[in-house]
């Protein structure tokens, strides 16, 4: 595939490296006007015409900025920023612009799995969806749970945000993608229950899934590492985007 990759951080070169390692050739790095340099493009007009997918692994405010029109224009657009979903507005424009270019926004799972499973029960009845986010001190830096916590001082795992996963996604852009891909394989950004926690005692960031329904009931937990060299970075959120890119040039898939 000829792939456009939004961004320049930790995601974004994990998946180039691992893109082209698969011959997958890179055609274009877009990134936001002021960070725009030789090399680089800035407008999405200037994507090759030949570009069979865009991948956004910038964020949400990059999801915001180029998924429209990156749609509009007819490219597929694969992202890891689901928890941008969580704001109608966005969800309902992104499903205006795919429809208008004929083209497709395709989630990446994240740093979570078991969302096949979530995907399938969901085909009966789903009474129940509950993610709780486990993280030490420091993944909760430059995030709402500064205000409620002394992050530097925790001798004891706190939780510092209970609600539903609408307002998890909302509320913490940086860390609230895996409840929003939770939610959107289950029942939904309201109904799915949120926790998120800052834990002194654990070293990585814990994932945990709880559901019940009509085909009896699961949990699942994940304990995920970082990107090396970037601690605030899922090492399964970037795998996630390289095995959905394998998916989609699959002839048998999952």
């Amino acid at each position: 595939m000829k792939i456009a990759i939004i961004g320049r951080g930790a995601i974004a070169q994990y998946v180039m490296h691992e893109a082209q390692q698969r011959a997958h050739s890179i055609s274009a790095i877009i990134v936001r006007p002021e960070k725009c340099a030789d090399g680089l493009i800035a407008r999405v007009e200037d994507i090759p015409a030949d570009v069979d997918l865009v991948i956004d692994c910038a964020g949400h405010a990059a999801l915001r900025k180029f998924g429209p029109s990156v749609l509009r224009a007819g490219f597929d657009l694969l992202t890891v920023s689901v928890g941008a979903l969580a704001d109608r507005a966005l969800e309902q424009g992104l499903r205006a612009a795919a429809a208008q270019g004929s083209a497709n926004l395709i989630l990446a799972s994240g740093a979570i799995g078991a969302l096949d499973t979530l995907r399938s029960a969901r085909a009966g009845d789903i009474t129940s969806v509950r993610y709780v986010g486990r993280k030490p001190p420091q993944g909760w830096i430059g995030s709402p749970a500064e205000q409620s916590l002394d992050l530097g001082a925790l001798d004891a795992a706190r939780i510092h945000f209970e609600g539903s996963a609408r307002d998890a996604a909302l509320l913490y852009p940086k860390n609230a993608n895996v409840a929003a891909a939770v939610a959107l394989a289950g029942i939904g950004f309201d109904d799915t229950q949120v926790a998120l926690i800052a834990d002194p005692n654990v070293t990585e960031n814990i994932h945990e899934v709880h559901a019940s329904g009509a085909f009896g009931d699961f949990s699942f937990r994940i304990n995920g590492k970082a990107l090396p060299g970037n601690p605030r970075s899922s090492a399964l959120a970037a795998m996630s985007v390289i095995g959905a890119l394998e998916t989609l040039g699959a002839a048998i898939r999952f």
